[in-house]
């Protein structure tokens, strides 16, 4: 008879969770894995990816104004929410019977049901009395939305009704500005409703360079989106089939809908963490080491449990980390350096490494270069929107700290140049590299000059 009824039990079917849940089991261990919602997590079911497929849908509005400056005539054309959301719930769907059918090939026990611990080797599930063993237990049990505590705030939604909504709002309003409230409010806009975003703070996207920050509110205001800054909710009320949102200042807003985009908490409530011994923070999160181990021995934690960097990839790469380390013997410690992240909004946001702020508070001396720009597309369509290009550079060694872009396609370009970054690459290095021509990337290796230089238009003879 075994010691324990599994070598490895995770609690927690999300990306991580299901990576580290596989990876272990084609090591040869025996394992369990216990998710009380959908397997595939917040990621898949609720969140990045039904979230781009909105944002694919949001898009199109703003495409077929585009075009009619390249002779396409695109008139007549309408949106049904009915037909988007339907569309996106399918496919949610057949993500998560290939996130069940991966554990199903690779052996692991799943159990939908509700898990919490009882001890360091013991797992209590909701819908049973015995108690299961395990000789190591990974919590994978990510994060979720932040309902921020103030009257009526049962008449606001999460990010995660946004996806069960029948109908489209004709108005919403958004409290909190970071990348989630950036997203959902380009999406609704972009589908028609009327947009209010109101934040306390003095700018939108807390944390990312400033030069991202700016750029993306004068764009947002241009789309027709009310963004208020340094403004506090009192309360909200229903007014109807309506809601009205009084703000600390006095006045109010009224709108279709209030979405609390405020944040998001680790999940970690009354799973036993506390008694078990494990550490928490004091906003719930598991404490961990460079190798996602509690401060009990045989339990760790991955993900955004752990809030250390809250991105699903980041996730994986520490569930790969976890089963190399503990099923592989391959001790292989979590690097959280230059992990590109994007927002996205209309314009998009696709970012790695320092702001400019950040590297300013940790370098002696940094040079900035970035290009400010109209892209060929906009030249035509008559779109005035600007781009961004913007490296950030450690003058002491030439290493590229930073690199932020605000545009089209601006995720899929820094995808790439996080490659770089990884690898130590200097301006000189970049400057070295070749252009693609014409495309709006080519600036992050034509970028000869610091910013009192004038930029030229991506795609022009300018450029050359």
């Amino acid at each position: 008879m075994a010691e324990y009824d599994y070598d490895l039990f995770v609690i927690g079917a999300g990306s991580g969770g299901v990576r580290a849940a596989r990876l272990a089991a084609e090591l040869g261990a025996r394992v369990g894995i216990a998710e009380e919602y959908r397997i595939g997590g917040t990621c898949v079911i609720r969140g990045c990816v039904p979230k781009k497929l909105l944002v694919y849908g949001s898009r199109f509005g703003g495409d077929f104004a585009d075009a009619r400056g390249f002779g396409w005539s695109c008139e007549g054309s309408r949106f049904d929410w009915p037909t988007l959301i339907h569309n996106v719930k399918r496919e949610i769907d057949r993500l998560n019977g290939v996130y069940t059918r991966t554990l199903e090939n690779a052996g692991v026990d799943r159990f939908l049901t509700r898990a919490a611990l009882e001890g360091p080797h013991e797992i209590k599930l909701a819908d049973r009395d015995r108690l299961l063993s395990a000789k190591t237990i990974l919590v994978a049990t990510g994060s979720h939305p932040m309902i921020p505590d103030l009257p009526g705030k049962e008449h606001l939604i999460s990010s995660n009704q946004c996806f069960e909504l029948e109908q489209l709002p004709g108005s919403i309003v958004i409290v909190g500005a970071g990348y989630i409230g950036m997203e959902f409010a380009s999406i609704f806009s972009g589908l028609g409703a009327a947009v209010t975003v109101l934040y306390r703070g003095d700018q939108i996207l807390r944390d990312f360079d400033m030069d991202l920050r700016d750029g993306l509110a004068e764009a947002m205001r241009n789309r027709g989106v009310d963004l208020r800054m340094e403004t506090d909710v009192a309360s909200v009320e229903k007014e109807g089939g309506a809601y009205r949102v009084q703000l600390k200042r006095g006045d109010s807003v009224a709108a279709g809908l209030v979405l609390a985009a405020t944040g998001r908490v680790p999940s970690t409530m009354g799973m036993g963490l506390r008694d078990a011994g494990v550490e928490l923070g004091w906003d719930g999160r598991v404490v961990v080491d460079e190798f996602s181990k509690t401060s009990v021995d045989t339990i760790y934690a991955v993900g955004d449990v752990t809030h250390r960097v809250n991105l699903t990839p980041v996730a994986i790469h520490e569930a790969t980390a976890f089963a190399e380390t503990l099923f592989n013997n391959r001790p292989t410690p979590v690097d959280h350096s230059f992990i590109p992240t994007a927002v996205f909004s209309q314009p998009e946001i696709g970012t790695v490494g320092l702001s400019e702020e950040k590297a300013r508070e940790m370098y002696r001396s940094v040079d900035i270069y970035k290009a400010h720009f109209r892209p060929l597309r906009s030249m035509v369509s008559g779109r005035d929107e600007r781009m961004l290009m913007k490296l950030v550079v450690d003058m002491e060694s030439d290493k590229v700290l930073g690199c932020h872009i605000l545009g089209g396609d601006a995720a899929e370009i820094v995808q790439m140049v996080a490659v770089a970054l990884k690898l130590g690459v200097t301006k000189a290095q970049l400057d070295a590299t070749m252009a693609l021509h014409p495309s709006a990337a080519e600036e992050l290796v034509t970028l000869r000059h610091k910013w009192e230089a004038p930029a030229p238009v991506a795609g022009s003879d300018a450029a050359a």
